[in-house]
């Protein structure tokens, strides 16, 4: 066996950042006793990023407590395409949102991917740059994780992604904004000691209908098309502001409608089908009810009946005769007539 030390220094032009180790044997001979011309010192080359790691972006992803499960596999989906990311434990509810500025100085990031989840149905997700921000809010639908897509795409982990916007975002000032933000969260740091000196898949950020579609797709070596990798989510932006979690508004969404008044309408919209539905029932009810009438009153019944012969008017000029009163005799009772009866 044999030990590796280093030395300082070194003859010869070696880079800066090249170190040279001495070989020693195990025996504790001692390099003097060695064969003369023997070499016995290595050099071990410097690293691929020669110290190039200038931009250190570094994102936070983490959640508040009350997420589903989908959420928690779409965290980890993340976490595993962004190698320049970082972990935390779940944030209590009752905590307010400026205290997330404070964790990311503590895990010593300047990005942060924040869920928060309402009601246990509705999630919502924060993008900041802290501490100093802005910051976007954005209501997540659609969530599609990579265990739940079983797309055919793969790619190397680690590795770096091109990020493909859609012409719309250099148009409007908002999603000038959120573009920026996006390209200085999602993109890998060029020479990142976690990533991967390859770019073999593609993430996409296209918009319709006034949402933000994200999309990852490999790119195949062959003939450079695309094929999806997932996860997939939409997202569908509420607000900007200039700080981070909080301050001065700078844009708000005027087409973004909360869950709470769409589920609302959903149930109004179902409360009024019902009630139509009793309507038409009550309609076909009265209209049944007359047919039945119009059939048991045969119109053609009266046809063939020939009108009586009129009459005379008789006007009676003299006064009628009296009519006889008749005597009534006193009708015995019923006691008298039984005893009547035994004589």
């Amino acid at each position: 066996m044999a030990a590796f030390k280093r030395k300082r220094g070194g003859e010869g032009p070696v880079n800066k950042k090249a170190k040279k180790i001495q070989f020693v044997v195990d025996g504790g001979e001692k390099p003097d006793e060695l064969e003369q011309g023997a070499n016995n010192e290595v050099t071990v080359p410097a690293p691929v990023s020669l110290g190039k790691w200038t931009n250190k972006e570094r994102v936070l992803i983490f959640s508040s407590r009350g997420i589903n499960f989908r959420t928690r596999h779409l965290m980890q989906d993340l976490r595993t395409m962004m190698p320049h990311s970082k972990a935390d434990t779940k944030m209590d509810r009752k905590d307010k949102l400026f205290v997330v500025n404070e964790v990311c100085e503590i895990k010593n990031c300047n990005k942060c991917i924040f869920f928060e989840a309402k009601k246990k149905q509705d999630l919502y997700m924060w993008i900041s740059n802290c501490p100093h921000g802005p910051s976007a809010k954005f209501l997540v639908q659609n969530i599609h994780t990579l265990a739940e897509l079983k797309m055919t795409g793969n790619c190397l982990k680690g590795s770096r992604p091109l990020l493909s916007f859609d012409p719309k975002f250099d148009k409007e000032p908002q999603y000038a904004l959120l573009k920026e933000l996006f390209i200085q969260t999602f993109s890998t740091p060029h020479y990142h000691p976690k990533s991967q000196p390859f770019v073999d898949h593609v993430f996409t950020f296209s918009i319709a209908d006034d949402r933000i579609w994200f999309r990852n797709y490999q790119i195949i070596e062959e003939d450079a098309a695309l094929v999806e990798i997932g996860p997939r989510f939409v997202l569908n932006l509420m607000k900007i502001f200039q700080g981070s979690f909080g301050g001065p508004t700078l844009y708000e969404n005027p087409h973004f409608k909360s869950p709470n008044l769409h589920r609302r309408e959903l149930r109004l919209a179902a409360a009024a089908k019902v009630r139509e539905k009793q309507m038409v029932k009550e309609l076909q009810k009265v209209k049944r009810t007359e047919a039945k009438e119009n059939l048991n009153k045969d119109v053609t019944a009266d046809v063939f009946v020939t009108p009586a012969e009129e009459k005379p008017v008789h006007i009676q000029t003299e006064a009628p005769e009296p009519k006889p009163v008749k005597k009534n005799k006193h009708k015995a009772f019923k006691r008298q007539r039984m005893q009547r009866a035994r004589r």
